[in-house]
């Protein structure tokens, strides 16, 4: 599905490696997950391919924050980029990360001014 050279934009931070090696690697972060997509929109204009979907998940934890079972639903949209062989050749993502941290009962606190 994707191309040697495959790369994901808004993705895990500190990025992945590119092509397949970077598929490994994203599922190894997300790690055990049961989840199930709804698409709410599909959408392809030349060589680009936008989906718009919602998630619902379960997943041990996120960006280090323990779910403790708890579902989150969040909204995410992909943008693919295909390449005339039909492989996958970049990927932009933008989902509500924020969303699902705090689903999970992460906090946000107001930072100290050094003086």
């Amino acid at each position: 599905m994707t191309a040697p050279s495959w790369t994901m934009y808004g993705g895990p931070p500190g990025g992945l490696p590119p092509g397949p090696d970077g598929i490994r690697e994203l599922f190894r972060q997300i790690g055990p997950i049961e989840q199930e997509f709804t698409i709410e929109d599909l959408i392809a204009e030349g060589d680009k391919v936008v989906v718009r979907a919602t998630n619902r998940c379960e997943q041990e934890s996120f960006f280090g924050i323990v779910s403790r079972g708890r579902q989150q639903t969040f909204r995410a949209m992909f943008i693919h980029r295909i390449g005339d062989d039909g492989q996958i050749l970049e990927t932009w993502r933008s989902a509500d990360d924020l969303g699902r941290l705090l689903q999970l009962g992460a906090r946000i606190e107001p930072g100290t001014s050094e003086q």
